[in-house]
């Protein structure tokens, strides 16, 4: 089964790197590397840039895969027997588009004989930190690599990448003190004074400002009753998502098979 699947993955990088689309390697493979947490799935995700996706469709059809735009505003996948490449240019939620930064980060590796780039780990925990679906919750995996690789850590960089959203990557500090109480000071200092001071001069907006849900950048289904029922503005229309109202619709339709298969990305 290895050196099947082995097959599979050396077929899928020489295909894309024969059609020069670049990629970064990323998802299970990227987290045994990064925290040694060993995963089995049929799935390797690929990280492209937007622009690379329909060459990476043609390029992996033309070496005999079942190709499909899966959710045209985050995800292509490429079927070859029983596995799947899951061609990544955004999280499911609209945020976190690869973009240069992403290659001029990435770490040099070789797999298979080929030369490859992995993912930078401040960029899988931005995308995974968005991940908090009631079947499954990507927290473990960003606290793995920081108790793993938080000395080599760009953390100004991770604050960036957060922005506005700076809440999420504090909520993931907090818990990783919780998980792992005698490593929390790798966190560095600066970092969480910083964070929390934010927090603290966070006041309410004065008046009546519009009520926001942003739970739904967080779980596509756990929040629906919000902006349904409830009135909240969904955040995911918001002008920093990449999403519309149609890529809403179809993410949405989408929950009871994800259900099915939570291993899945979200």
């Amino acid at each position: 089964m290895k050196s099947s699947l082995n097959d599979f993955h050396l077929r899928s990088m020489s295909a894309l790197q024969d059609a020069d689309v670049p990629f970064l390697i990323g998802g299970a493979y990227l987290l045994e590397a990064y925290a040694g947490v060993s995963r089995r799935t049929k799935d390797f995700d690929l990280f492209v840039r937007p622009q690379h996706v329909d060459a990476g469709i043609d390029a992996l059809a033309r070496a005999g895969y079942k190709t499909e735009l899966t959710f045209p505003h985050w995800l292509a996948k490429a079927k070859f027997g029983r596995n799947y490449i899951d061609l990544i240019f955004r999280a499911g939620n609209g945020l976190c588009e690869v973009d240069d930064s992403w290659f001029e980060r990435a770490h040099d590796d070789e797999l298979l004989g080929l030369d490859v780039k992995l993912c930078a780990p401040e960029e899988m925990i931005w995308m995974k930190a968005f991940i908090m679906e009631r079947e499954r919750f990507d927290g473990a995996d960003i606290a793995h690599i920081l108790v793993t690789c938080a000395e080599k850590l760009d953390w100004q960089h991770l604050v960036q990448r957060f922005g506005p959203d700076w809440r999420v990557l504090l909520s993931h500090l907090v818990l990783f003190g919780y998980i792992y109480p005698s490593d929390q000071a790798r966190v560095p200092t600066s970092i969480m004074s910083d964070l929390i001071g934010r927090l603290q001069r966070d006041a309410a907006p004065s008046g009546e400002p519009k009520r926001l849900c942003r739970g739904t950048l967080l779980s596509r289904k756990q929040y629906l009753v919000d902006v349904q029922k409830w009135g909240f503005h969904d955040a995911r229309l918001g002008k920093r998502v990449h999403m519309d109202s149609e890529d809403i619709v179809q993410w949405t339709k989408a929950i009871p098979k994800a259900e099915k298969a939570p291993d899945k990305p979200a």
